[in-house]
């Protein structure tokens, strides 16, 4: 019989990149050829749009994932081939997009007159809001029949209708275009505005007739006769921008890294978004999570990556772990920012429709200064009632120990010296649409609390009622349900009523006792995390401690240490429920530890390593265990059922040997990277 031939995952991505060009080609060969296409036949083609989007997507996502090693032999040039089939990816997908967006403006001005598709955002505009006054009117006279709000009302909105029929803009800043789609101009150069898109990214034409894309905070509505309405026109964004571009002030673009790729990551998403949008699925202000795409890109946003130690600019000596010698123990290290934070709920979220369902419900936060993530990215998993499911609460009363991923307390430590520093919140939900199985994740608001005023003291230890925002944390002015806001007119009472409708998040800030203090200080300088947690947190640290700075023959030794806590750990915060089922086995461990031993910090060390040499080293490694995955209910509810089978045979034999030893136990293959610690490849550099 012939061997089988060894196959090569770069080569099968090639082949699978050809295929969706050829597909992708044909299709914009079918609506090229066709002429005017009918509804039916547009509407395919966007379908089509949307699932070779997916394709590529996964194709894309297989690319990323794979590495030089994977390959059975040896493949010449393999960087520059996987670069340029990332490339052709990325323009296949440009391609879709602008296809798919030319069949949504067709699709819309189908069987408008030239004149009424000058006027279609005004229109549609105007059509919205006479809805949302008729809601408001049927809502006023039940309440009290105020016929002085409506008049109010009605007011207001023809007045928005008059000021929104200048097109005109104004630049107030030069603007480079930062990828393709994107249209350059200078100060002061006049844009007609053809489509303002709700993620504030317009359609604009200049006077050479060239299209393209501008972000909304750089114009400004253009009155030749000076009225009064065009200047109130602009949100309050857009008025900081005026007036700084009236004081002199250069209008700066964002050129950090971190919005560059979600920018990119978001806008290949937003068609999707786009189509749940129009179907009345999700709100207006629902968008792609951005700190879920900067989880996906990589490690570098990871609790995993944060909790290793960082090297000084030198790099030629560890910055946050140094040794104590009177102690015998690594070396208390306090932080600029440390203290306590509690989530309590989110009230008014909105819903999404029948047509998606949701996975998960979670905030993410993380450290920000209004352009950079400045920490890791942590997650916390709400829950709901049916009688109420608009309301998320987080810490629920569970029987046993309350899971991590749903604790709601969590620590905050950071030593960044910015001025604006501060917490960005990030509701989230993740959902599958019932019609295609799509799997997504989306943002259902953010809102930035920060933590020092202008005089740089820090703000005070309480409980704060946070209402959230739309869009992305990168966009201004935009509301997550516009609905509700519209209704904000009239009386003091409606008004407070209103108030009362919007989305909000409530937290806390916990001020530090002396004992929580010491224990945070333990840690590295920028970490976010449970507080349930944090002493197996502070275990790691204490191990690596020993390993790197008391144990280690020398200094300048970079070899490979051979340890399998430091090697495997950081995988847990990646793995919740692993990292539960230590929490569990170390509890059961430590409550019958006497008084004595307890206050022994070396034999407590040692008993800890002996329960995860128990607990987690086999878990980790067994094939019974399924693969993590996020939001994944029938995935979670089967690892935890073989993490609690494995839990109770190692209470009823006293340990995991049996369990190793047992020819029902099968485990992965042996790598080295279970044993050995590559502090060289682990650790942080600063970036200083």
């Amino acid at each position: 019989m012939l061997a089988r031939r060894q196959r090569h995952p770069l080569q099968a991505l090639q082949r699978r990149s050809q295929e969706l060009k050829l597909q992708v080609d044909s299709l914009l060969s079918e609506s090229q050829l066709k002429g005017d296409l009918d509804a039916s036949k547009r509407r395919d083609i966007y379908q089509r749009c949307v699932q070779l989007k997916q394709a590529i997507d996964e194709n894309k996502n297989a690319l990323q994932k794979l590495n030089k090693a994977d390959e059975p032999a040896p493949v010449g040039n393999y960087n520059q081939k996987k670069e340029e089939e990332h490339n052709l990816l990325d323009k296949l997908t440009h391609q879709l997009q602008e296809l798919a967006v030319s069949i949504s403006r067709e699709n819309v001005t189908e069987t408008k007159a030239p004149s009424e598709r000058e006027e279609d955002d005004d229109s549609a505009d105007e059509d919205e809001e006479a809805e949302e006054e008729e809601d408001d009117e049927e809502e006023e006279s039940e309440e009290s029949g105020g016929e002085k709000e409506e008049t109010e009302e009605e007011e207001k909105q023809e007045n928005e209708s008059h000021s929104q029929t200048s097109k005109e803009y104004i630049a107030v800043g030069d603007f480079a275009a930062q990828q393709a789609g994107d249209l350059t101009f200078k100060k002061g150069e006049i844009l007609l505005i053809i489509e303002k898109k709700p993620d504030g990214w317009w359609i604009a034409k200049n006077a050479k007739g060239n299209k393209g894309l501008i972000p909304r905070t750089y114009v400004e509505p253009h009155n030749k006769e000076g009225s009064q309405d065009s200047s109130e026109e602009g949100s309050k964004e857009d008025v900081e921008v005026e007036d700084r571009a009236a004081e002199g002030e250069e209008v700066k673009q964002r050129t950090d890294s971190h919005w560059s790729a979600v920018r990119k990551a978001i806008s290949e998403q937003i068609s999707t978004v786009d189509v749940l949008t129009t179907m009345g699925t999700i709100p207006a202000g629902f968008r792609p999570s951005t700190l879920f795409q900067l989880l996906e890109e990589g490690n570098q946003f990871r609790a995993s990556y944060f909790l290793q130690p960082e090297l000084t600019p030198s790099q030629l000596a560890f910055r946050d772990l140094m040794w104590d010698a009177k102690t015998g123990t690594i070396r208390s290290r306090p932080s600029r920012v440390s203290f306590i934070l509690t989530l309590w709920s989110c009230k008014m979220i909105p819903l999404p429709g029948m047509s998606i369902q949701v996975l998960s419900r979670h905030v993410r936060l993380c450290l920000f200064d209004g352009n950079k993530v400045l920490s890791n990215i942590h997650t916390v998993r709400a829950t709901w009632q049916p009688k109420k499911p608009k309301t998320w609460t987080f810490s629920p009363q569970v029987t046993g120990i309350l899971p991590c991923l749903l604790d709601g307390d969590c620590f905050i430590r950071s030593n960044s010296s910015s001025p604006d520093l501060g917490i960005l919140f990030e509701l989230g939900i993740s959902y599958i649409r019932n019609s295609t199985g799509e799997r997504g994740e989306l943002s259902c608001g953010w809102v930035f609390l920060k933590l020092f005023d202008a005089s740089g003291i820090p703000i005070p230890a309480k409980t704060y009622e946070l209402f959230l925002n739309g869009g992305t944390p990168y966009e201004k002015g935009i509301e997550v349900d516009p609905s509700v806001s519209r209704r904000a007119h009239g009386s003091v009472f409606h008004q407070m009523m209103t108030m009362r409708r919007q989305p909000q998040l409530l937290v806390k800030l916990r001020s530090l006792n002396r004992r929580s203090r010491d224990l945070l200080s333990l840690l590295p300088e920028t970490l976010i995390g449970s507080m349930c947690s944090i002493h197996l947190l502070i275990f790691y640290r204490q191990i690596l401690g020993d390993v790197l700075l008391k144990d280690r023959m020398t200094m300048q030794s970079a070899d490979l240490i051979s340890n399998p806590v430091l090697a495997t750990f950081p995988k847990l915060l990646e793995q919740p429920d692993m990292m539960d089922a230590l929490r569990s086995s170390w509890a059961e461990k430590e409550s019958t530890l006497k008084r004595s031993e307890k206050r022994d910090k070396e034999f407590l060390k040692a008993t800890f390593l002996l329960v995860y040499h128990d607990c987690v080293i086999p878990l980790l490694h067994s094939t019974l265990l399924p693969p993590f995955r996020w939001a994944e209910e029938e995935t979670e509810a089967a690892r935890w059922k073989v993490i609690a089978d494995f839990l109770k045979q190692n209470q009823e034999n006293e340990g995991a040997l049996q369990a190793l030893l047992s020819p029902d136990g099968v485990h992965e293959p042996f790598d080295i990277s279970e044993q050995t610690y590559d502090f060289l490849g682990e650790i942080r550099k600063n970036a200083a």
